[in-house]
């Protein structure tokens, strides 16, 4: 197998995944994923992909993930690899998507309107 290209987003973090057969090594910018996340949760939203497909251990990932918070980077970062894994073996794709795993989830912060104290929120009213 050579080299998977693929992105995936979640809120304003946009996670690039490469993924290629290796030995299970997933390097998030430039670190360990446990080291990067220092959170066993995070890193098994990021392995769920593989263990769906009884896969772990058969794929190396490299990443580069940027905005938004840690939470919001693994459930990118597990998009793009579900994306991979489909572009390289499109018969995973009904599992993966049977998990949910394929779909973007498109809530974001809403924006702060004009004349507003926050994005609904109106200023405290005053009668006198």
């Amino acid at each position: 197998m050579e080299i998977t290209n693929t992105s995936g987003r979640r809120k304003t973090s946009v996670a690039r995944v490469y993924v290629q057969a290796g030995q299970g090594n997933i390097t998030i910018n430039d670190r360990d994923a446990k080291a990067y996340f220092g959170n066993d949760l995070l890193v098994t939203i990021v392995n769920q992909p593989f263990t769906t497909l009884d896969a772990v251990g058969k794929y190396d990932v490299q990443v580069n993930v940027r905005g938004g918070g840690i939470s919001a980077q693994a459930e990118a970062i597990r998009l793009a690899i579900s994306k991979a894994l489909v572009e390289e073996n499109a018969e995973t794709r009904p599992a993966l998507k049977k998990e949910g795993f394929l779909t973007r989830d498109p809530r974001m912060v809403e924006r702060k309107k004009p004349g507003r104290r926050k994005a609904r929120r109106s200023f405290q009213f005053s009668k006198r």
